[in-house]
């Protein structure tokens, strides 16, 4: 598969906190990044996503009195899982893995900073309607084709795809350049969400 000017790599959330010994370890995390330097380097386009929450975000389950992380509670938007605190803003835990080596980076996208709303997407927050502004911006630069990878499959990549998908762009998911958190049922979830938004898997060595 041949990379054209026009595709863009999506790399997401391949912060400290989602690695091994933080605390929303993500399994096999930092094996990735290798892989993930060696795509970057073959793409002219690479955008950047970080989670970047305040204190009490919606999404801690020590924001909710009595809840354990993992359990869900009702949000104005629906369903919220909730998370061990991670990505605080402005905490070494929410910089890059630096063994991420992707110097002509050409954006870092910040979501879920508003306290009262989580974002999974790189694209929408979870309401599925507050935009990020991200569509616009590779509309704007005549990028078309997205390939996404990075943390974690069963949520940041999948809700990152699949709202990709929607707004017009093709796009392809790199399997061997993501891991999944693995809670009972997501990875299912997100194989059969991908499939069902016409969102493509491919593994890095078709590139």
């Amino acid at each position: 598969m041949q990379i054209y000017s026009t595709d863009a790599l999506l790399l997401i959330d391949l912060q400290l906190d989602f690695m091994p010994g933080g605390p929303l370890a993500v399994p096999g995390g930092d094996a990735i990044l290798p892989r993930l330097n060696a795509l970057a380097a073959r793409f002219e386009h690479v955008v950047l996503t970080e989670d970047w929450h305040p204190s009490g975000h919606i999404s801690f389950a020590s924001t909710h009195a009595g809840k354990q992380p993992y359990e869900q509670v009702n949000a104005p938007y629906g369903l919220q899982t909730l998370w061990p605190e991670h990505c605080l803003q402005h905490t070494a835990g929410a910089a890059l893995h630096p063994e991420l080596n992707v110097p002509h980076a050409e954006l870092i996208l910040r979501k879920g900073f508003r306290r009262e709303m989580d974002s999974y997407s790189a694209f929408l927050e979870n309401d599925h309607r507050t935009g990020t502004g991200l569509g616009g911006y590779l509309r704007e630069r005549g990028l078309r084709r997205l390939f996404l990878a990075g943390l974690a499959y069963d949520f940041c990549v999948r809700f990152s795809a699949v709202d990709g998908r929607a707004q017009g762009f093709e796009t392809l998911v790199i399997e061997d350049a993501t891991r999944a958190v693995g809670l009972p049922g997501s990875v299912a979830a997100a194989d059969a969400a991908l499939a069902e938004a016409g969102v493509q898997r491919i593994r890095s060595e078709s590139l």
